[in-house]
């Protein structure tokens, strides 16, 4: 178990650091930016490169909502739910205060405006200018959330051709992110959105609750609905 804690913290370290890291330094630079683009792109690789480092180890979750929904989907174990949510929040956490030390370092750290310091949002005008109401952020992150479930849970069957799981799951983030960075900043992964909240702090962490449920929910119905498909008899 010790093992298998420090892959999932490890690996949930490595996605904050990169994939918010990436939204904090490199997204908005004049002229070189990466943009929406290249932050869901490096989303999808933290996940992508920790899945074939560290995922033999602990199956590579490195996300409540996945570890929820493993567990629901009977591919994980209940009662090591607690001990890898643990791992990850700590891991993130960990990510984020080194991002944190980062730009104090460079006098450049702003919690001011939506998405700052990479935080999650709703109701607030985003990149795209536009706002999104409660309703439309929660329906985001739980809608994204439950078919990144049924995508991995499918990537990862006995059935399925397990050399190419972690390449169909980073994929998904990927393609995940470039829908829903403008609408709440992209959670679908509470740990994730934790981390930056505590440091930013105000709004941040009063909105948190949404980027927890939602994405814990809509986990939970992804690997129910995965499930209902493969217990459905042949005709």
């Amino acid at each position: 178990m010790r093992r298998k804690l420090l892959a999932e913290f490890t690996g949930t370290f490595w996605l904050v650091f990169a994939g918010c890291g990436s939204a904090v330094f490199a997204a908005g630079i004049p002229g070189l930016g990466i943009g929406i683009a290249g932050v869901a792109l490096a989303f999808g690789l933290s996940v992508l490169t920790m899945a074939y480092a560290v995922g033999h180890i602990s199956g590579g979750h490195f996300n409540p909502a996945v570890t929820l929904g493993l567990a629901i989907g009977k591919r994980f174990p209940p009662s090591d739910i607690l001990p890898y949510i643990l791992a990850q929040c700590l891991g993130a956490v960990t990510a984020a205060a080194c991002l944190h030390l980062l730009l104090n370092e460079a006098e450049s750290f702003s919690t001011a405006g939506a998405g700052a310091f990479a935080t999650n949002f709703y109701g607030m005008p985003g990149y795209s200018g536009r706002s999104y109401s409660i309703s439309a952020a929660f329906f985001t992150e739980f809608l994204l959330t439950a078919f990144f479930l049924i995508i991995i849970m499918g990537a990862t069957a006995k059935q399925a051709n397990s050399e190419f799981a972690g390449i169909i799951i980073g994929l998904a983030l990927t393609l995940i992110h470039m829908v829903s960075i403008p609408i709440t900043n992209t959670s679908v992964n509470p740990a994730r959105s934790l981390a930056q909240a505590l440091f930013v702090g105000g709004a941040a962490l009063a909105q948190l609750w949404l980027f927890f449920i939602a994405p814990l929910l809509g986990g939970a119905t992804g690997a129910l609905v995965y499930r209902l498909m493969e217990d459905m008899p042949d005709d």
